[in-house]
């Protein structure tokens, strides 16, 4: 899936394979082929799984995310 964490500049944009978010009341993980979802993102760290298995991490005070035809669109403001 095509993946792209904004902030004013771009923080990740490219494929992976899994993505787990701060919900406001759980961690949300979306993986391939999710179903449509926007959710407001809550402080605390998005950890994504790139298509080579490396990790990342981002730190986050809130936001949102977009889940729609296999895209993650994610608009934080970081720590």
């Amino acid at each position: 899936m095509k993946v792209s964490i904004l902030t004013p500049k771009a923080l990740y944009e490219g494929q992976a394979k899994a993505i787990i978010m701060p919900d406001s009341e759980v961690n949300l993980e979306v993986l391939d082929r999710h179903a449509p979802l926007i959710s407001a993102l809550s402080k605390g760290t998005i950890q994504l799984t790139d298509e080579k298995g490396e990790k990342h991490k981002f730190s986050i005070k809130n936001g949102f995310a977009e889940v729609l035809k296999n895209e993650v669109s994610i608009l934080v403001r970081v720590l």
